[in-house]
């Protein structure tokens, strides 16, 4: 390990110590740490979405202090140190690449990933692997890709649309709000199979809107002032409006 790498080790380990350590750290585990480690992956995302370079290089910081406190917490029970992480990567990146590390063929990544998982899991579905941990949107992608590559799968964009109107009907036609809630579900599930077949990144698409979303709500704000929160639907409506035609991109 480099010099760093062993420096953020060393500090870690001294944090976690039972008797000299910072109570905090020293009562955490992996449960109670996974939540900051999506939140710390997040923020990297974000502040590649902002593109702020300063911001970016402090938060793959933070992510890095996540593995190595991960890593600490194992290598404490005996399971795997650091070393081992940073090992099994390197091995698991070369194996992957072999048109680049050695004289083999360039397979497809999935193809490899594929091979990895019935050579190693005792789940042989096409579906494992999938975290469960990932956000809804993003795993319902994964899903449905990983069920395609099966031939489980509409032929082309219109099937997936048919879909998408066959839930809508079925939500409205819902009696109870258990009911609804089953059928929304099926009906994001299919609004992101049609977005994977017409080529576009659901989770993308969604962030993307959201920040639109916010951009003109702020605007809205911003116009009304104070009395914002006071205006009537219609009143607010129309600020909407406004707000969407000052931000169109000039033709």
């Amino acid at each position: 390990m480099s010099p760093m790498i062993e420096e953020l080790r060393d500090i870690m380990a001294r944090l976690r110590d039972p008797e000299t350590g910072c109570p905090w750290d020293v009562q955490q585990d992996f449960r109670t740490i996974a939540p900051y480690t999506i939140e710390e992956a997040y923020e990297v995302a974000d502040a590649i979405e902002r593109d702020d370079m300063a911001a970016l290089r402090d938060e793959l910081g933070d992510l890095q202090l996540q593995v190595v406190f991960h890593a600490r917490m194992a290598e404490e029970l005996g399971a795997f140190s650091l070393k081992d992480v940073l090992d099994g990567i390197s091995a698991k990146m070369i194996r992957r690449h072999p048109h680049v590390f050695g004289d083999g063929p360039s397979p497809g990544w999935e193809e490899i990933k594929a091979a990895e998982r019935a050579g190693s899991a005792e789940d042989d579905s096409a579906l494992a692997g999938v975290a469960s941990a990932l956000p809804a949107l993003l795993r319902a992608d994964k899903l449905q890709k990983r069920a395609a590559r099966t031939g489980f799968d509409w032929p082309d964009a219109d099937g997936a649309l048919a879909k998408v109107v066959e839930e809508i009907d079925e939500v409205r036609d819902a009696v109870s709000p258990e009911h609804q809630a089953e059928e929304i579900g099926d009906l994001l599930l299919a609004v992101v199979n049609w977005s994977r077949k017409l080529g576009i990144d659901p989770e993308a698409a969604l962030r993307a809107a959201n920040a639109k979303f916010e951009k003109r709500f702020r605007a809205m704000e911003d116009m009304a002032g104070d009395a914002f929160a006071a205006l009537s639907l219609d009143e607010k409506e129309a600020l909407w409006v406004k707000a969407k035609a000052l931000q169109k991109p000039s033709s």
